[in-house]
């Protein structure tokens, strides 16, 4: 008797799955990427594998990190004649990169990421930055544009602050709906994030750059004055020769580093 085929499996709406299928895509991911043998690759929610087949035919060794047990023994089966995969059944924003990474080389991660956790996710994934080299994702277009927004433009926010902070983000291409199963309802986009060796601007206490970004751009469309109110006094505001008359959106991130290097009002 013929081995019986297990039915396709469903993308699960609990997950934010959205199986992109489009060869053509992938290949550009691919090339982004530029995958190389003896590297640490991660990529985060693999699903059915169109993504982790062609690293690990560049690449060798490919490890992953994947919530949706369903899709595990697939994914190994699928895998295993083009190299090795490791297969981490976890939920990634509960995932300890650093440990992960230990003493060896830096990780190089990437993925189709759910969108109902991107930014969570990249939140979590700065705060493990000095263990990554290289990340490059594929996030709803408009998550990407807010990630590599200028000052001024509609999109730029506290996203768009926190990790200018901490890295570069470069929008590199953009991908219909009709590229995945099921089509989402919105356009996607990949990016590159690459963390910084050295910081442009100093951040000596994160916990007060971040209320002060979170603080500015919850009430975007008031003042810094107002805004900011029992957050930065107007002595800091002086010292920093900002004017608290501006709105958040026309601060560069520097700016806000230097609004968050001041006392707390009393």
């Amino acid at each position: 008797m013929s081995k019986r085929e297990p039915p396709p499996h469903r993308a699960r709406k609990r997950f934010g799955q959205h199986f992109l299928h489009d060869r053509n895509v992938l290949a550009m991911i691919v090339e982004a990427i530029s995958p190389q043998p003896g590297e640490r690759l991660l990529e985060i929610g693999p699903g059915l594998g169109a993504l982790t087949i062609p690293l690990l035919e560049r690449a060798g060794r490919l490890e992953a990190i994947e919530l949706d047990r369903d899709v595990i023994p697939r994914l190994a089966e699928r895998a295993g004649p083009y190299g090795e995969l490791v297969i981490h059944s976890a939920d990634v924003l509960n995932f300890d990169f650093v440990a992960f990474a230990g003493s060896g080389p830096k990780l190089r991660i990437c993925g189709n990421l759910p969108y109902n956790i991107s930014t969570p996710l990249l939140f979590h994934l700065l705060e493990s930055r000095a263990v990554i080299s290289d990340m490059h994702f594929m996030l709803q277009k408009e998550v990407v544009a807010r990630m590599a927004a200028p000052p001024g433009s509609k999109t730029y926010g506290r996203l768009t602050v926190m990790l200018a902070a901490h890295c570069t983000c470069e929008h590199l291409f953009d991908v219909g709906p009709e590229s995945f199963r099921p089509p989402p309802q919105v356009d996607s986009a990949v990016v590159r994030v690459l963390p910084y060796d050295k910081p442009p601007f100093p951040v000596p206490d994160p916990i007060r750059f971040a209320a002060v970004v979170a603080a500015a751009f919850g009430q975007r469309r008031k003042t810094l004055r107002n805004s900011l109110a029992g957050v930065v006094s107007p002595e800091g505001f002086a010292a920093m020769g900002i004017d608290p008359a501006r709105r958040a959106e026309t601060l560069s991130p520097a700016e806000f580093a230097n609004l968050a290097l001041t006392p707390a009002p009393l």
